[in-house]
């Protein structure tokens, strides 16, 4: 089977994500976690930044979440008292921001830029690097490392929300055929589904000679 993903290791790649019941990334007019979060959720994204993951982001992500972190930071913004303290505790995690139009040095703190191609300096990363790597937003960026084989997680928070209307940012378009064998699942708050797979990505539907 071609396209399987490269073999677990410490600096293993993991696409992390939230997502609609109905495959977006976000909702016009719905507030962050689509007012969802809850304190079995929020204490999970507390340890899980405890891991000392070096987030991978792209130029968008990078621009939006800079922006909301200073905002968060500055104080007297409308974000509730957990997702400011979500944001404002990003500027002091590691971050790898691939982009060709931003110009160094970059003004979030620990974030560093990345002008080459993400796909091979990921791939350099996951071969000399020792430090686990997680995705941030960047759906563009996922789709790339994922169709690359490079994704050894594939992580899923699904919030109980359908967004046919307001959906924005349609997570799966563009990318290829994957099948996905499933690690871990768990429940947050009696409603926040967590789903965790090892990734495959096909070549043809299964049983084709083309797999």
């Amino acid at each position: 089977m071609d396209g399987k993903t490269a073999a677990t290791s410490s600096a293993a790649l993991m696409v992390d994500l939230i997502i609609s019941l109905d495959g977006y990334a976000s909702a016009e007019g719905w507030p962050g976690w689509w007012g969802l979060e809850g304190p079995e959720y929020l204490g999970w994204l507390e340890q899980e930044g405890e891991k000392g993951y070096t987030f991978l982001l792209g130029a968008n992500t990078y621009r939006l979440m800079s922006g909301m972190s200073e905002e968060a930071a500055a104080g007297g913004s409308e974000f509730s008292d957990e997702e400011g303290a979500s944001l404002t505790g990003l500027a002091a995690v590691p971050k790898l921001v691939f982009s060709s139009r931003l110009q160094a040095p970059l003004t979030w703190p620990n974030s560093e830029l990345v002008n080459g191609d993400a796909v091979e300096a990921v791939r350099e990363l996951k071969r000399t690097g020792t430090v686990p790597l997680s995705t941030l937003g960047s759906l563009s960026v996922c789709r790339s490392l994922l169709t690359a084989g490079l994704v050894d997680r594939f992580r899923l928070v699904v919030f109980p929300v359908i967004t046919g209307r307001t959906g924005r940012e349609r997570i799966y378009d563009g990318y290829p055929d994957v099948s996905l064998e499933m690690v871990e699942s768990r429940t947050f708050d009696g409603r926040l589904q967590l789903l965790e797979y090892i990734p495959t990505v096909l070549t043809g539907p299964p049983g084709s000679r083309s797999v």
